[in-house]
């Protein structure tokens, strides 16, 4: 603990106990239980334990639906990207975003480092470092108590009829929910993108996409060729020459690095929160521009990666072909060949529920964009390979006849993209995402069970008032 004005982490825990009271947290559920031959059934099962799916959870606490679970593949402690395969050394956001303490104060992420920091050490913080990220993380669902079920993999989504999923779960029993709530990240909604000039020519083991676990410390001494001009690629050329390699090579197809990073306009003029209120047309044509921009490289790990010995930086050199050559690879740009030890691909992914192996029974019955939309002009094949969400990041049927089959899935991930803008899968999005998510999923509890609930209150007759007229010592006299 640093500053004199730093309270530390149990004062600030106490603190955030007397506003959850205060704000009125907690209390019995509304939900109509059900029941199974099975076994227990539970009203929401969120999959995926990272930032997206814990504040998920506990805003559905906030609104009294506990009969919850959280579930993450990762050993506790390492769900999401951070301590995984992001390499960034900071966040890219502002530090100002406060996207998952729903407005408590003691929940945010500024009062967690002034807790242990004190204000001035909040106000030396240019950007969050990736690292204390995660701690905060690890923190809020320990205080919060979360209910997070840890190394347990999601296999198949299977829907049983009458507003019931099984959820198959690998080495494990099946789960049974209501709700399914894919909070699955920004590779939840699709695959990672390895061009096929390179898993068609090489062994896997000469290459890896920035998602993957990558040992550059396996690779001290050799020379690594990184594809893309994103800001992954100069994270991840700075981490392999940190680690040892002797030289990274970022080759980008385009003749200048990218500058502009649309999401920092989107955070400034409402973009973020106000997107889903566009119609269709406009929505297409934000994300053909959006699209159209690689996020740029943070100044900092750009300076970081081009002062370092062995960094080159390829501009205009797009791989034309990729072979093996002797223990590595011999890659072809217009400005000739280059050979190297290792490739590492920062390609980006493809969003299409198509590509989701847990989704294979319904995924054929998914709404994509192309499905709904047709553009006046020429069509964007990612785009259009999107699913085509409700308001709430509700899954919907191509066809009515299928709607029964995918009542009560949600995609809370980068797939919502279109339909819904920077939400899910962002930290600029997820202050206006979760709440937009927790009454999709709630108002459907509640419209499933209406019929019971609307009879429950017609029928109340609990007594409230006891008072009576007249009064007995009145009636006495």
């Amino acid at each position: 603990m640093s500053g004199a004005d730093a309270i530390g982490l149990p004062a600030l825990e106490a603190e955030l106990a007397r506003q959850l009271v205060l704000i009125g947290h907690g209390g019995p559920d509304w939900t109509t239980p059900r029941q199974h031959a099975e076994g227990h059934v539970h009203d929401v099962v969120i999959v995926g334990g990272g930032q997206s799916g814990l504040a998920a959870a506990f805003g559905l606490l906030r609104e009294r639906v506990s009969n919850i679970l959280v579930i993450d593949d990762n050993p506790a402690g390492y769900e999401g990207p951070w301590d995984t395969y992001a390499r960034m050394l900071t966040l890219r956001t502002p530090k100002e975003l406060n996207p998952i303490d729903f407005g408590i104060p003691a929940l945010s992420y500024r009062a967690w480092w002034e807790a242990q920091h004190g204000a001035a050490g909040w106000a030396a913080v240019g950007k969050i470092a990736r690292g204390d990220w995660m701690a905060y993380l690890r923190w809020y669902r320990r205080v919060l108590a979360l209910p997070v079920r840890n190394e347990t993999r999601l296999t198949l989504v299977e829907p049983l009829g009458d507003g019931l999923h099984r959820l198959h779960i690998e080495g494990q029993r099946p789960l049974l929910a209501r709700k399914v709530v894919l909070a699955t990240g920004i590779q939840g909604g699709g695959a990672w993108h390895v061009p096929p000039m390179v898993a068609d020519a090489l062994s896997p083991h000469l290459y890896a996409h920035t998602s993957a676990p990558i040992d550059y410390a396996a690779l001290a001494g050799k020379r690594v060729a990184i594809l893309g001009g994103g800001a992954s690629a100069f994270d991840n050329a700075n981490a392999a020459l940190a680690l040892g390699v002797a030289e990274a090579h970022v080759f980008i197809r385009r003749a200048v690095l990218p500058r502009i990073n649309p999401i920092r306009l989107m955070e400034r003029v409402g973009f973020t929160g106000r997107y889903p209120a566009l119609d269709d047309a406009a929505k297409y044509a934000v994300m053909t521009s959006f699209l159209g921009h690689n996020q740029p490289p943070t100044n900092d790990m750009f300076e970081r990666a081009a002062a370092r010995p062995g960094f080159m930086l390829h501009l205009g050199a797009p791989w034309l072909s990729v072979v093996p050559a002797g223990a590595g690879a011999r890659v072809t740009t217009p400005d000739g060949t280059h050979d190297f030890d290792f490739l590492v691909l920062s390609t980006g992914l493809v969003s299409d529920p198509a590509l989701r192996p847990e989704l294979r029974l319904v995924a054929g019955r998914i709404a994509r964009w192309r499905d709904r939309f047709a553009p006046a002009g020429a069509a964007h094949p990612l785009i259009d390979a999107h699913p085509y969400l409700g308001d709430g990041f509700d899954l919907l049927p191509r066809d009515d006849a299928d709607a029964a089959m995918l009542h009560g899935l949600f995609a809370f991930n980068y797939s919502a993209l279109v339909s819904l803008g920077l939400s899910a899968a962002a930290l600029s999005g997820l202050r206006t995402a979760l709440p937009r998510l927790v009454k999709g999923v709630t108002d459907q509890l509640f419209l499933d069970d209406r019929a019971a609930l609307v009879a429950a209150l017609i029928d109340y007759d609990e007594h409230e008032f006891i008072g009576e007229w007249p009064r007995r010592q009145e009636a006495a006299a």
